[in-house]
């Protein structure tokens, strides 16, 4: 370290971001190394949209060490394959967007291009049909990955539906329970050192001043520190993700035992569909510009699976980012650093990777400009790359009817989408990341889903014998269907599961 003196982290704002920062400052760092206070209002509502995860939560309940069976009894969580969409490219249209990829390569050659090859000789496969967790999910069955790689039932991977709310309060009493500080207050005052700009203490309505080193800002869209005190200015995306508002709701549960988040285009928007152990949540998604409140509202009420349970919930929020999320000795978190609204639920993975960026560059005294420099750009990546993937499901909506629709077909797309799509549209292929989000089956799964088909193949596909490669697919086709039907169902699985001991959860089948 650079320095034997305990570096004072305070993080203003709990919430599911302030509380996976705080969960990984102490487990990484010991008292000798840094003290770690968060301060938190119980008067500030929590933004609760952020109940659909992606795989990655997983490895961070892995770092802390959490017992998945505890963890999903605390959260009221039930298993996530995929995310189905339904009504976007044209009423009546459904395809999923899965935690694995579409088949294997064929002698050598990517899936996708064989597939693209048989359907230019006249076979209309559906490409949901040769992937494991699409086919899992239309049947709505679960069961944890196979541990034996060889297995098909090991082509898969899963998150969660959870509570995030209970999720914060778990976070919270892991974290208390190894030295964590916490202090219920609101902040009335930011004082900067005059020298620098640094921030050098926050004040409480009760009067006490708080001093620190690094001052963590996940107070939500208000940015307190980032915003208010260091006046760090946002960058609006709202004209290509122009969804700005959100009714919330809670209803009973229906028989509908998914593994997914669904996501059904609405006329001003789409509506969310989360299934819980014990309910169901979800809300509507809309744009102001091209409805009003009072008709979202009608039409999130008319379209629940279930009893509502209590009254919808408005949710406000603009989509995009802070033009820096580190700058001098602040560095913002969650809504603070961006939001990009939920449709691929990634609000809890922004927190996630960011807290991964930060673990990493974490500053030392004095405070690097360096490692804000890097940090900052990571993050922007992060953000660019979720948001052309975002901008990707409402641009390519060629049959939706209504004003919303309309706008987002004939927008000027982002540079960077622009070029993404015109690849693919030639020969299907799709630009590899290095590192980062959303792999080539997540952009496969949303192109033909929303029915962009490219213009021809790679023709080393033409290296293969035809009878012989559509053998090798409807075989793949085939096994992948006889595994699915001797899985357990979603909720009878969820059930057995959360009673099991930890070590007979973790026990894994291997089948063909």
């Amino acid at each position: 370290m650079e320095t034997q003196t305990p570096r004072r982290i305070v993080i203003l704002g709990g919430g599911t971001a302030g509380w996976m920062l705080a969960a990984s400052l102490v487990r990484t760092f010991g008292p000798h190394h840094a003290t770690v206070r968060l301060i938190e209002s119980g008067d500030i509502a929590i933004v609760g949209v952020g109940e659909s995860t992606l795989p990655q939560v997983r490895d961070f309940n892995e770092f802390l060490g959490v017992d998945e069976v505890e963890f999903m009894r605390e959260t009221n969580a039930t298993f996530k394959l995929a995310i189905e969409f339904r009504d976007w490219a044209r009423l009546g249209d459904r395809y999923f967007h899965p935690f694995g990829s579409h088949g294997h390569a064929i002698a050598g050659v990517p899936f996708f291009q064989c597939f693209l090859r048989a359907k230019a000789h006249g076979h209309d496969f559906n490409i949901d049909d040769f992937c494991y967790p699409s086919v899992a999910s239309r049947e709505q069955k679960f069961e944890l990955p196979s541990e034996d790689l060889s297995s098909i039932r090991s082509t898969y991977s899963y998150a969660y539906h959870f509570d995030a709310y209970l999720y914060a309060a778990y976070l919270r009493r892991w974290s208390e329970k190894r030295g964590l500080r916490r202090t219920e207050g609101t902040v009335v005052d930011v004082t900067l050192r005059p020298d620098d700009g640094f921030i050098q203490s926050l004040t409480l309505a009760s009067g006490e001043v708080v001093e620190g080193d690094i001052f963590i800002d996940c107070s939500g869209f208000r940015g307190v520190l980032i915003n208010q005190a260091l006046k760090m200015g946002w960058e609006d995306w709202s004209s290509w993700l122009p969804c700005d508002r959100a009714w919330a709701i809670s209803s009973d549960l229906d028989d509908d035992g998914t593994a997914t988040t669904r996501c059904t285009a609405r006329e001003a928007g789409w509506q969310w569909r989360i299934p819980l152990q014990k309910r169901i949540g979800t809300g509507y998604v809309f744009s102001s510009r091209f409805t009003t409140e009072e008709r979202a509202r009608e039409v999130l009420l008319q379209n629940l699976d279930g009893a509502a349970q209590g009254d919808p919930r408005l949710i406000k929020f603009q989509s995009g980012r802070r033009k820096n999320s580190w700058y001098k000795n602040c560095i913002a978190l969650g809504l603070a650093s961006g939001f990009l609204e939920p449709l691929e639920s990634t609000s809890i993975y922004m927190s996630q990777i960011a807290v991964n960026f930060l673990m990493r560059l974490f500053p030392g005294h004095p405070v690097d400009p360096a490692l804000a420099e890097e940090y900052n750009r990571l993050v922007d990546i992060e953000y660019t790359r979720v948001r052309d993937f975002l901008v990707l499901h409402y641009h390519a909506s060629a049959e939706r009817k209504g004003d919303l629709w309309h706008h987002v077909q004939t927008m000027q797309l982002p540079d960077s989408l622009a070029e993404k799509m015109d690849i693919f549209k030639r020969r299907g292929h799709i630009h590899r990341y290095k590192d980062g989000l959303f792999s080539p089956a997540s952009w496969i799964a949303v192109y033909t889903g929303q029915r962009i088909e490219p213009g021809g193949y790679d023709p080393q596909a033409d290296n293969i014998d035809l009878d012989s490669m559509l053998g090798t697919m409807n075989d793949l086709r085939d096994r992948i269907a006889s595994n699915v039907a001797t899985m357990p169902g979603h909720y009878d699985f969820v059930r057995r599961h959360c009673r099991l001991s930890t070590k007979s959860a973790k026990s894994g089948k291997s089948h063909a």
